[in-house]
């Protein structure tokens, strides 16, 4: 059987709104989320020996059982009941890891996309996602890409129109020592702010149709001039890690910046642009400091899909 290739894209938030806790013990959520282009790229084999076996070309992503990669091959061959079903998977990094890209979570929805594909499942998009929501609350998202309002633990999609989004682009910042817990953003959000927190679904839905029908949809819709982005996450991470604060000061220096935000919960950065020429000139103007200050930087393409298969040959 032939290898299968699939991509494994990125994403910002470009809205990120803690509303209270759900009964599970997770926070409800409101967000609005974008795929971007730079993205892993895993490589399938199916092998014989009913073995899942994960390599990647980065030393220090873990590729045993805690890996959602490995986590979703087993739980796709255990839904179908096929035990006998084998993979080696090849995952080519290049999202950094733990950065608030959601990273693992895309991963892990490209190995069920091309799991689904090299062991001829045809399982479909209703099922691939009920799979995916069950590994992570970013998954659902990671199948479907583009532009989404996301709700619930963030695994609830509505498509978002966004007139000209795809030919946005971002400077995306990380700092290579720089790593925030989500779990440990969450907690502090829930430790200094839980008196603000919404505490039923009647407000949750609230909130969500003031984020369905509020400014930065508008502006989304229209493609015109975007409010200042929220995210809930970022007043609590800023003042503890140093390079959040010195990397959204730097984006809010550089040129033509329409936006700047934090990813998730960090401790990935951006700000973004008109076009790509637009963020490399920014890149490059901010060049100096990004080094002084230790920083990688990206400039990637605002993206209209999620995960997919490649057909056209081309190289990881």
């Amino acid at each position: 059987m032939a290898d299968v290739t699939v991509r494994a894209p990125a994403k910002i938030n470009l809205q990120l709104e803690v509303l209270g806790l759900r009964p599970d013990g997770y926070h409800e959520l409101a967000m609005v989320m974008q795929s971007i282009d730079l993205a892993d790229t895993l490589v399938l084999r199916a092998s014989a020996d009913a073995a899942i076996r994960l390599n990647c070309d980065n030393p220090d992503l873990p590729t045993d059982g805690t890996n959602l990669i490995v986590k979703a091959a087993e739980l796709l061959r255990s839904r179908v009941g096929l035990p006998e079903l084998g993979v080696e998977i090849t995952l080519h990094k290049r999202i950094p890891i733990g950065a608030g890209l959601a990273g693992g979570s895309s991963d892990g929805a490209a190995a069920l996309l091309g799991l689904d594909a090299l062991w001829g499942l045809s399982l479909g998009s209703e099922r691939l996602h009920g799979l995916a929501a069950e590994l992570g609350s970013d998954m659902p998202f990671c199948l479907e890409g583009g532009t989404q309002l996301c709700f619930g633990r963030g695994e609830r999609l509505e498509p978002v129109a966004a007139q000209r989004l795809t030919e946005r682009a971002v400077l995306l910042l990380k700092h290579p020592q720089a790593n925030v817990s989500t779990p440990w953003a969450y907690g502090r959000r829930r430790e200094l702010r839980s008196d603000f927190y919404l505490d039923n679904e009647a407000d949750f839905e609230q909130r969500r149709q003031a984020l369905r029908h509020g400014p930065l949809l508008a502006a989304l819709a229209a493609g015109g001039p975007l409010p200042p982005l929220r995210n809930d996450l970022q007043s609590v991470v800023a003042p503890e890690v140093e390079s959040v604060r010195s990397g959204l000061a730097l984006l809010r220096r550089g040129p033509e910046a329409l936006a700047v935000a934090m990813s998730g919960s960090g401790p990935s950065l951006y700000a973004l642009y008109p076009d790509l020429p637009a963020a490399q000139a920014a890149q490059a103007a901010l060049a100096k400091e990004l080094d002084a200050l230790g920083f990688a930087s990206w400039c990637c393409r605002c993206g209209g899909s999620g995960v997919s298969l490649v057909t056209d040959g081309s190289p990881p």
